[in-house]
């Protein structure tokens, strides 16, 4: 099975999007297919990529709506960093966590099962082996093909295990690591969630109109959120432009509710 980061994959569905035969052809190619048995595809980057977009996505999204709820209220450039910067580490370090305890408990699922599968295997054989045979016949093979598989991948231990945590229980293990799958999405939660604020932040040391902050932060926004939408594609396989379109609306919705919430409590700080 080709993996999401293997370029034979993306030949292949490049191909089928064209209904183009002769490059779909090209992915099918005998020595593609040795390519991809022989190598490991993926680094770690590709291997976290989702997690660093929709991480990326989530924090600029969540940050430009702490800051358009305070540009809504008219509570100054000071209320925006303290607001957004907390909101950024704190959502950051939340998701991130999310993230880790996520993945961890799915591995720790896993490995548990297979354990249990491993004790069913060595105490009835017999038993696991009727329970792929019915497995096979409910896929549609004959009574008879389903008999040469069950022989088949009973055959080797690891083999036999394998098949019955993906045919019965329909479980693959999920390798990546905890730790970098929730250091992948704070990283780029942070790093896409200060988009927002820069204009806030340079204005620490430079002197920025308070009238050309927001829309100097909306603008930046918008298109980082354009950008991140597009390259949320390497994982979907969609339209870059509709997906990048999708997240702009999908922000200045969030936006534009955040801002209104904003005026309709303007004047409230002044209260407290």
């Amino acid at each position: 099975m080709a993996r999401k980061s293997d370029p034979r994959l993306k030949l292949a569905q490049e191909g089928f999007a064209k209904r183009d035969k002769s490059t779909a052809a090209a992915a099918h190619a005998p020595e593609k297919i040795a390519d991809m048995a022989r190598e490991e595809h993926g680094g770690t980057a590709s291997q976290y990529l989702g997690e660093m977009v929709y991480g990326g996505l989530d924090g600029i999204i969540t940050t430009f709506a702490v800051v358009s709820g305070v540009a809504g209220a008219d509570l100054g450039a000071g209320v925006v960093l303290i607001l957004g910067l907390a909101n950024l580490f704190a959502d950051g370090f939340s998701m991130a966590t999310g993230a880790y305890l996520s993945l961890r408990s799915e591995q720790e699922y896993y490995d548990k099962e297979r354990e249990r599968e491993q004790w069913e295997i060595e105490h009835f054989p017999e038993g696991e082996r009727t329970e792929l045979l019915v497995l096979y016949r409910e896929q549609g093979y004959s009574e008879e093909e389903a008999q040469q598989m069950v022989a088949i991948k009973t055959r080797e231990p690891k083999r036999w295990l394998d098949a019955m945590m993906l045919e019965e229980l329909e479980l693959l293990r999920d390798d990546r690591v905890p730790l970098l799958n929730a250091l992948a999405t704070f990283v780029a939660f942070i790093v896409a969630g200060s988009v927002p604020l820069l204009v806030y932040l340079l204005g620490l040391v430079v002197t920025i109109p308070p009238q050309a902050a927001f829309p100097t932060s909306l603008i930046l926004s918008a298109v980082a959120l354009f950008v991140l939408g597009a390259a949320k594609v390497l994982v979907t396989r969609r339209n870059p432009w509709r997906s990048g379109l999708e997240m702009l609306l999908v922000g200045a919705l969030a936006a534009g509710v955040a801002y209104g919430v904003g005026v309709l409590l303007r004047g409230l700080g002044t209260h407290v």
